[in-house]
């Protein structure tokens, strides 16, 4: 099939005189329902081929959701900085973090000149520096105020969270293979997290955060489509309103401390990979790509 085929006579424009008059082409945004658009100058008009709008899709899905597996990979490298950071307080350490993830995130938008892109409406906001803020210091108070095995259990439902909100959120199918591999994965994490688990009662309150962080960074996670809109660069400005809260909340609850040149450089690792490239990675994943996929990868 030709890249475009003629679709014929405009009815907007039938039944008028006729005479020469120039064909326009057009892209149509369905593949099975063309966009019957008729040009004040004509009445023909081509489409591209749905085969061809089709694969660009599908290329781009497929790009976007690579683009999530490498945060993933990325994130992979959270824990063994946060030792090397260590005893930082975690406050200061995720303020710092999303500091050094935003700063760096808008030297790169303001390179690009697309600073117009942090001109975002308040629910975008609030959506993205709440979700990336709301997450750590949830995540963060759960280890503070119960075991940290146990908490990082209870945490580790967001992948398996994901997926399952992908359904009712998303309109994605679950079918019973993905399912099965959300749930393999879940129960491998249990397997080997679980060793020696305990759940004193005097920890409920450190475990709820632990069960919020996790709803928290999913409900995050999976909304992001319905900001669509709101370009990847915006997450630069989203991070640095997340260092300002949790600078602040670090200054309310946290002893002060002046960083060592080693913590320094663990901060600037965070900035450069998981708490700053891995989070507009991450974005593009969730908007454009497979959320049901990502989220198996997550117990990877």
């Amino acid at each position: 099939m030709d890249a475009g085929h003629h679709l014929g006579r405009c009815p907007e424009r039938e039944g008028r005189d006729e005479g020469t008059r120039p064909e326009s082409h057009v892209s149509s945004p369905h593949p099975l329902r063309p966009n019957i658009w008729c040009a004040a100058a004509g009445e023909s008009l081509h489409v591209s081929s749905p085969n061809n709008a089709g694969s660009g899709r599908m290329a781009s899905a497929g790009g976007s959701t690579l683009a999530g597996i490498a945060a993933l990979a990325l994130w992979a490298f959270l824990a063994p900085l946060a030792r090397l950071a260590q005893p930082m307080p975690p406050l200061l350490l995720t303020g710092l973090g999303f500091a050094a993830g935003g700063v760096l995130g808008l030297a790169v938008v303001a390179a690009r000149g697309r600073l117009a892109a942090l001109r975002q409406p308040p629910l975008a906001w609030v959506h993205g520096a709440g979700g990336l803020a709301g997450y750590h210091v949830l995540y963060f108070a759960a280890l503070a105020l119960a075991p940290p095995v146990e908490a990082n259990l209870l945490n580790y439902t967001w992948p398996l969270l994901i997926v399952l909100l992908a359904a009712p959120l998303r309109g994605l199918r679950l079918g019973p293979q993905r399912l099965l591999g959300v749930g393999l994965g879940a129960a491998g994490a249990v397997l080997l997290l679980s060793g020696g688990a305990r759940f004193p009662a005097e920890a409920f309150a450190g475990f709820a955060c632990a069960l919020a962080a996790a709803v928290t960074w999913a409900l995050y996670s999976v909304l992001s489509a319905r900001f669509a809109a709101v370009p990847t660069e915006a997450v630069a400005g989203f991070c640095l309103v997340a260092a300002v809260l949790a600078l602040a909340a670090h200054l309310l609850v946290e002893p002060r401390l002046l960083p060592t040149p080693g913590q320094w450089l663990a901060v600037l690792l965070l900035g450069l990979g998981p708490m700053g490239a891995a989070f507009f990675l991450w974005d593009i994943g969730m908007k454009r790509g497979d959320p049901r996929l990502l989220g198996t990868l997550g117990y990877a």
